[in-house]
């Protein structure tokens, strides 16, 4: 039975769990392995306070470090963060996920502020 969140949405651990599915079970910073000591959390590349929805289309599997130390931080600015510390920063996976999330936002609407965070970042990443 698939849980589903009031948006209509997988809830947070199915999203997690088919990204994990569809990208592998490493982070998409600094690319550690998800195990026992490195837990897997839902990170969503346009921040919710810049716009970015909820939505599978809009999240990558990272660790809770990174999550964490992200912040607000747009994908563009902690990618290059995350190699100038010698991380591996899986930029194509970033850039399909947000063109992923830019033609969710076309086939649905709305989202008018995630639209301009989406273009910055593919420019820059």
């Amino acid at each position: 039975m698939e849980l589903m969140s009031t948006s209509g949405e997988p809830a947070r651990a199915e999203r997690l769990a088919e990204r994990m599915a569809r990208d592998g079970a490493a982070c998409v910073w600094c690319g550690r392995e998800f195990g026992r000591l490195v837990r897997p959390t839902t990170d969503h590349l346009v921040p919710r306070v810049k716009g970015g929805p909820s939505w599978l289309e809009n999240e990558v599997a990272a660790c809770g470090r990174c999550n964490r130390a992200r912040g607000h931080r747009g994908a563009a600015d902690w990618a290059d963060e995350c190699e100038r510390l010698g991380w591996p920063v899986d930029r194509a996976r970033l850039a399909g996920t947000l063109r992923e999330l830019s033609a969710a936002i076309e086939a649905r609407g709305g989202q008018r502020r995630a639209r301009a965070q989406i273009a910055s970042q593919l420019r820059r990443l």
